[in-house]
Formats: C-alpha cells, sequence, structure tokens
C-alpha cells in the first residue's frame, strides 16, 4: 500500500529523495483521515524547512492540520496544481499530489525516517 522507496513520518508525511532533492507528500492514510480536501498552504520557493517543524497545513471540510518537514533544506519547487485542485490530494497521496521539493541540507537524514514497512506497522498500531 505504502511505496516501498519513500520514507515516512510519525505524523503522516512521506519523502522520496533523487540526487540531493527530496520529495514530500501526506500519505494516504492521513488524507482519509482528513476527508475531502478544500485547501492546501504550502511554503514559498526560497524557504527554508526543518525537520520536524511545520511547513504548512492541509484545509479538509473536518478539519485543518499542519503538515510537518520530514528533512531540512530549501524549496526548490512547489506543486503549484494544488492551488486549483486540492482534491488531487485525495485522488493521488504517493503520485500527482505531492506538495514539495527540497533540496537537501543533510542527506543523511533521510535515514533517521520510517520505511514503509515501519510506517505500516505504525499506522496499524494507531487504528487499534
Amino acid at each position: 500500500m505504502y511505496p516501498q522507496e519513500f520514507r515516512y513520518t510519525k505524523e503522516h508525511e512521506w519523502v522520496t529523495v533523487s540526487g540531493d532533492i527530496a520529495t514530500i507528500g501526506i500519505t494516504d492514510y492521513a488524507q482519509k483521515e482528513l476527508g475531502d480536501i478544500v485547501y492546501v498552504d504550502l511554503p514559498r520557493v526560497g524557504d527554508a524547512v526543518v525537520a520536524g517543524k511545520t511547513m504548512g497545513s492541509v484545509e479538509s471540510v473536518k478539519a485543518v492540520s499542519d503538515i510537518y518537514s520530514p528533512v531540512t533544506g530549501e524549496v526548490v519547487e512547489v506543486n503549484g496544481a494544488l492551488a486549483e485542485a486540492p482534491e488531487k490530494v485525495n485522488q493521488d497521496p504517493h503520485g500527482e499530489a505531492w506538495l514539495v521539493k527540497v533540496k537537501l541540507a543533510d542527506p543523511e537524514e533521510i535515514n533517521r525516517l520510517l520505511t514503509a514497512a515501519e510506517y505500516q506497522s505504525y499506522v496499524e498500531a494507531v487504528q487499534r
């Protein structure tokens, strides 16, 4: 269910790395818990993000939830399509609905995050 090549946080964000660029999104579990997403507030290109700190928010018909950066670095790209169609997060959270791309300050940081199997176990424990 969760892409094996991604890493995950206990706050339900995912990250995948190519070179020194990390692509970040929220997990399928997170979007299901939120319900219909109506607005996504993201950082701007050039903004610094810090692992474990808030970098934006997702608003659904149920609530507003913070998005936490899984890594530290500088935002180099933002998924502008989500401004026009935030519901994409519900439709394809692990694909087209990525949130931001970040140039990593410390590529080793990724190794501190959960693997897909660890995240799956975490989600199962939360649901009990």
